[in-house]
């Protein structure tokens, strides 16, 4: 997924996704070099993170 894809999907600002994904152990995949590069996510990488974040005991 790209970035805004991956911002839609997790209701989150793309720039919240820029600023915490590497922070909070979700793996981006950057192609490309310098600031034009295209910053991807893995759909199953996605919904791992996703899952690994639900509170306990809801």
């Amino acid at each position: 997924m790209d970035i805004g894809e991956t911002a839609d999907y997790l209701n989150v600002s793309v720039s919240w996704l820029y600023k915490n994904a590497a922070r909070s152990g979700l793996a981006m995949y950057r192609f490309g070099p310098g600031p034009n590069a295209k910053i991807r996510f893995k759909v199953s990488e996605v919904e791992a993170w996703v899952k690994q974040q639900r509170v306990a005991g809801r």
